[in-house]
């Protein structure tokens, strides 16, 4: 099972229902599926074995994603915001032999189709490269079926064929790819196509289309935030989804003091199809945490010395571990030699994410292993400030980081992006309130802007490069 056999099945059970909407035409399944077929016959006449496609959530992307899939090539997709220089790594380091920037070849089907193995590497999804240059996960068909499987055993049921989804996240990441147009194939549910999200434009859109259910990030909700007719705009929505950043606790209650929509947060990776945990797994949505363990996906949390920090996730004493997680959504590896994928025959792997869990079992992010900043063999967590200095009514986004200090070996430095007036000295006295001394920012840049991935992460390696 695959995208693309997931289509042809829809194909058939529905060839009239609505598959996508964008903003400028609409597409049935049978339409869709017609579509798929030339493009897979186009591809195997190029003769290429992986194919690279650059471009944003548009219909030329889906087709050519999926007519890749269908022709049992590789497909990787790749940012369309990408200089040249990074593009050609991505095709360097891929071996991709064609690259896609407007349509996929197409030509008339002449002959059946081969045979796609599950096990075969679907997909090769570059992560975002905030520790070196970006690496190829190699994602089989199976990981990326198995994620629609195990949350599909969430009750109540996430998603139907009714709902219409907006696929406003960019569709090269895991998160729009899999979580969002993956839902639309996997349900047989409609798709609205979003190639650049704004506000206003994004939300009239969810009123146009009745849209049920957004596969969001924090910049979607932070901005719906700030736009006075979002409510009304909104109300046909009855799912609210965030995750590829962390969403601040107050954000998600404005918005929910606003539109009535509780938002449920997840987590998970590139390496993992993405999903790995969800507050639609858990009793309740509690403030800063990122829910249970999907259905399908063990968990456990690792101290720094190997052993589990505690017995099960909800037993321990709040003590953070890494997460470590295995489950049939897991990568092989990075490209090209399974390289850093799961370990042995027991098949767990660490995902460099530090976390607690409450008594509950809900688990809360720490932080990332390699942004741990150590002032004078003191653990900080950037988290932990970052919370600190969102949680002032004048601060609209935040970043922690380490910087070298000559007497404790490490320190501090924090950026701002203020939404109101406030002082560098007035942010410092806050966190003096709320923070033990070693973790407090020795140095707090107001900045006009946070760089950010295209899923809505601070790259706090360019921060790093500034002077």
């Amino acid at each position: 099972m695959n995208f693309a056999s997931l289509l042809r099945d829809k194909a058939g059970a529905q060839p009239g229902r609505v598959a996508l909407h964008s903003r400028e035409s609409s597409w049935t399944w049978t339409d869709l599926d017609a579509l798929v077929d030339r493009a897979a016959a186009g591809l195997l006449a190029s003769g290429a074995t992986k194919v690279a496609i650059c471009l944003p959530n548009t219909i030329e992307f889906v087709v050519a994603l999926l007519g890749t899939i269908r022709a049992g090539l590789i497909a990787v997709p790749v940012n369309p915001a990408f200089t040249a220089r990074e593009i050609e790594h991505v095709l360097a380091d891929s071996g991709a032999e064609l690259l896609i920037r407007d349509k996929a070849p197409d030509a008339t089907p002449s002959a059946p189709f081969p045979e796609v193995d599950d096990d075969q590497v679907g997909v090769l999804l570059y992560t975002s490269g905030t520790e070196g240059a970006p690496k190829g996960a190699m994602l089989t068909h199976r990981a990326l079926m198995a994620n629609h499987r195990q949350l599909e055993q969430i009750e109540p049921p996430i998603l139907s064929a009714d709902d219409v989804l907006l696929l406003g996240i960019p569709l090269f990441h895991a998160y729009g790819l899999n979580t969002g147009l993956g839902s639309v194939l996997w349900y047989g549910a409609t798709g609205v196509l979003e190639p650049q999200f704004d506000p206003l434009g994004t939300a009239g859109l969810i009123a146009l289309h009745r849209i049920t259910a957004v596969v969001g990030v924090p910049a979607m909700y932070l901005a719906w935030n700030a736009e006075p007719s979002a409510p009304e705009l909104l109300k046909s929505l009855r799912l609210a989804v965030c995750g590829a950043a962390a969403l601040d606790p107050q954000s998600a209650a404005e918005f929910t003091k606003r539109t009535g929509l509780t938002v449920h947060i997840g987590y998970g990776l590139t390496e993992t199809a993405p999903v790995l945990t969800s507050t639609l797994a858990s009793a309740s949505v509690k403030p800063g945490s990122i829910g249970k363990a999907i259905p399908g996906v063990e968990l456990k949390l690792v101290n720094e010395y190997g052993t589990p920090a505690e017995d099960e996730p909800g037993e321990g004493d709040d003590d953070p571990g890494q997460i470590v997680v295995r489950g049939e959504n897991l990568f092989l590896g990075y490209w090209p030699d399974r390289r850093g994928g799961p370990a042995g025959e027991d098949g767990w792997w660490p995902t460099g994410d530090v976390a607690y869990a409450d008594a509950e079992g809900d688990l809360f992010i720490v932080d990332r292993i390699g942004e741990l900043i150590i002032v004078n063999g003191f653990n900080v967590y950037p988290a932990e400030v970052e919370q600190v200095l969102l949680s002032h009514p004048a601060v609209r986004e935040a970043a922690a980081l380490g910087a070298p200090h000559e007497l404790t070996g490490h320190t501090v430095h924090a950026f701002v992006v203020p939404q109101g007036a406030v002082t560098q000295a007035e942010l410092a006295e806050h966190c003096a309130a709320n923070l033990a001394r070693f973790k407090c920012p020795t140095r707090i840049e107001i900045v006009s802007e946070l760089p950010h991935s295209a899923t809505g992460k601070v790259r706090k390696t360019l921060l790093r490069d500034q002077p």
